[in-house]
């Protein structure tokens, strides 16, 4: 299903923003005056070492917390404006997230599993299934609806949760080192999967420590210390993808 999203216009952006934890003497920032802005079919890597601020940044777009500083928005629209129910909303019909951990739900079947956030959101559960075989399908998963997670490999586990993600009209994917707990085979048959969801419109931020697993974005941003140090196109060499901020 083509993404609900302006064709001209950013899915997401941040726009300088900060993040900073705990008050007084113990304030830590996480997020020092970050600008970032990602458009439909676009799939960009954060990468940087740990504590750099990556989750931070993805736990931000998809409003799952709040800037201390500055502006960050889905499809034009300021989360800030928005109030928690009115938040848990856009993350149903426009924001998915993959995690390494999947938290797939091992009670409900593949097709039950993708379905959720459907059903969840009031879409009547006959067409809420029709919706999940078809992205399943795209995942290159037919016929696997009626089995459960732990029948499945971990590679055709990881899918299952990116379909879960891009289900409906999301367009907006965020995946926190989503092949983490993948042989390196499977994880790049799940990178070639995102891959193709983001060259049919999606947006999508990808975390990793992996320089091999970046040269499938768009561009790279490095972080470091809560800041921006660097933006650049992947080179086509994982070596290429490691400047000295990242060493």
């Amino acid at each position: 299903m083509t993404p609900a999203v302006p064709a001209d216009g950013p899915v997401l952006e941040l726009r300088d923003v900060h993040r900073t934890h705990g008050t007084g003497p113990v304030t830590v920032p996480a997020l020092r005056g970050v600008d970032l802005t990602v458009l439909p079919g676009e799939l960009v890597a954060v990468m940087g070492p740990s504590g750099s601020g990556k989750s931070t940044l993805l736990n931000l777009a998809g409003g799952l917390d709040r800037p201390t500083r500055g502006t960050v928005l889905v499809t034009g629209e300021p989360l800030a404006g928005l109030n928690r129910r009115q938040l848990a909303a856009l993350r149903r019909r426009r924001i998915g997230y993959v995690f390494q951990q999947l938290n797939l739900l091992p009670g409900l079947t593949v097709d039950e599993n993708v379905a959720l956030p459907l059903e969840l959101d009031g879409v009547p559960v006959r067409r809420a299934r029709q919706l999940a075989r078809t992205t399943l399908a795209g995942m290159e998963l037919t016929g696997l609806g009626a089995r459960f997670p732990d029948e499945l490999s971990g590679g055709q586990q990881q899918r299952v949760a990116i379909a879960r993600a891009l289900v409906g009209q999301r367009c907006l994917l965020l995946a926190d080192e989503p092949t983490g707990a993948l042989d390196s085979q499977t994880g790049e048959a799940v990178l070639a999967m995102l891959r193709e969801r983001v060259d049919a419109g999606v947006a999508a931020v990808l975390v990793t420590h992996e320089a091999r697993h970046a040269a499938w974005a768009d561009r790279v941003v490095f972080l470091r210390d809560g800041t921006v140090v660097d933006s650049t196109a992947p080179l086509g060499s994982p070596e290429q993808l490691l400047p000295g901020a990242l060493r």
